[in-house]
């Protein structure tokens, strides 16, 4: 099958968050099994364009309502993510650093989203699937079906997978003629609430749509942003397919970013040199347990929260416990954990910003990774750490329920709770530094999570399964 994934983001090309990760991975996998994936995404001006060598594939012209654009869609010339890669160009809206953050957003995704639709549409043949991800390619079922220039891949099944539901590109009707020419009879097909919602025109017109776990697929039903009966209306083609993690890019005993490298036979004493070189580097100690966090300040991950349930966990485990953040985002929340490093020197310390290197080792080097988000619709932080023997301490949401067993359950693993408290989660680092002690019982949990396949072959069969449906 020729599978066509159009992406804001994959890495190593650009990448925010899960969405860059799973667009980065799942494509190479595809074509490991014996698919041709490939994937369309814009040509921000980022380190990996400038780093690589590029062909132009095609030259096209569209309108967004009365402007008039160009636009160049180029290839990667070696194909070294494993899958062909194109970047589309458009200058003035695409010809930037940042992937998100403008004002003119709803303008530069759904000149995107033309420029794809359009660049598809002069081909001599159909892809056999069009696989879109999250709002800012969803209008694309759309324009397939019901734009009249558009009509030659009415017949192209098209799958949405929703990396997150909370974002949902809404647009005012003023902007409807953004989109072109198209069979007003369809108006129902945008609208939600009175906007232009692509997320929910995505939903409504994708043969299938997909989520990133099978708990937020049921989430959404009854909390999406608006959009909760939208998902319990079309519950018959939704479906929710489990992450996996690219176990090339994540192995403790390959990973170039290591110092030290282990396997499962080898995870207690590797960790412990790991660790060692990461409490030296952050002055930290290494004979106590140490919990990190990695990740956005934001919200969604409840970061606002992790400022006092940490001062409440120094004070109530006596300083018999590190901490270790490495993120950005809120700027109270980074200031915080900035004075927090000047408080407790020795116990805490903070790194604001993001550096996949120190990613890395920080998995490699932990011994606890906190992750008390809201909103979680998969998570792949939990699942680089099991891979890491490093316990996940995570909220009862989205694919953090669906990943990560308690240790009071039978063979349980991790440290699960309930609320984003400040209580539930001093209560759980708590829970951690008692089973810290228990050294036995830790190298069994390490044990037993990185035995755990979370490798994406036995996702792609489930996407296979999805594509065919729609046959």
């Amino acid at each position: 099958m020729e599978i066509i994934h159009v992406s804001a983001e994959c890495y190593p090309v650009a990448k925010a968050g899960g969405l860059g990760d799973v667009v980065g991975a799942l494509p190479k996998y595809q074509c490991k099994a014996g698919d041709i994936a490939k994937v369309v995404m814009p040509m921000y001006r980022t380190k990996f364009l400038y780093e690589n060598e590029w062909d132009v594939d095609f030259k096209g012209s569209a309108n967004l309502g009365n402007w008039y654009f160009d636009f160049t869609v180029i290839k990667e010339r070696t194909n070294k993510l494993g899958f062909d890669l194109y970047l589309v160009d458009i200058n003035g809206l695409l010809d930037r650093q940042k992937i998100y953050g403008y004002d003119d957003d709803a303008e530069r995704f759904t000149a995107f989203q033309i420029a794809v639709v359009n660049w598809i549409s002069n081909w001599e043949h159909r892809p056999d699937i069009v696989h879109c991800h999250d709002h800012h390619t969803a209008l694309i079922p759309f324009m397939m079906q019901y734009c009249y220039a558009y009509q030659f891949l009415a017949n192209v099944p098209t799958v949405l997978t929703i990396h997150n539901g909370q974002y949902q590109g809404w647009m005012g009707w003023n902007k409807s003629t953004y989109i072109p020419s198209w069979d007003l009879w369809k108006r129902g097909m945008l609208d939600w609430a009175g906007n232009i919602n692509p997320l929910a025109s995505g939903v409504k017109c994708a043969g299938k749509v997909t989520t990133v776990s099978w708990s937020y697929m049921e989430e959404l039903r009854v909390s999406a942003n608006g959009l909760e009966q939208l998902f319990e209306y079309e519950k018959g083609k939704c479906i929710g397919i489990l992450n996996g993690i690219d176990n090339e890019v994540w192995d403790p005993s390959t990973d170039t970013y290591l110092d030290h490298h282990f396997s499962i036979k080898s995870v207690t004493k590797g960790k412990e040199k790991n660790k060692e070189i990461l409490c030296e580097q952050f002055d930290l100690d290494a004979s106590k347990p140490l919990f990190v966090f990695i990740g956005r300040l934001v919200g969604e991950k409840a970061a606002e929260i992790l400022p006092d349930a940490i001062k409440t966990a120094i004070f109530n485990t006596q300083g018999n416990a590190s901490f270790l953040i490495l993120g950005s985002g809120d700027t109270s929340v980074e200031w915080a954990f900035q004075q927090m490093a000047g408080e407790f020197k020795g116990i805490f310390n903070a790194v604001i910003g993001y550096d996949e290197k120190l990613s890395h080792k920080m998995y490699a080097g932990a011994d606890f990774l906190l992750m008390p988000s809201r909103v979680e619709p998969c998570g792949l932080n939990q699942m680089y750490a099991m891979r890491y023997g490093t316990v996940p301490i995570v909220r009862s949401t989205g694919g953090l329920k669906d990943t990560v067993l308690d240790m009071g359950d039978f063979e349980g693993y991790g440290i699960r709770f309930d609320q984003a408290t400040v209580h539930d989660i001093d209560y759980s680092i708590g829970r951690g530094v008692s089973v810290y002690q228990d050294k036995k019982h830790m190298e069994w949990m390490r044990k037993k999570m990185m035995s755990i396949d979370h490798s994406w072959e036995g996702t792609v069969n489930q996407y296979k399964e999805v594509y065919l449906s729609l046959k």
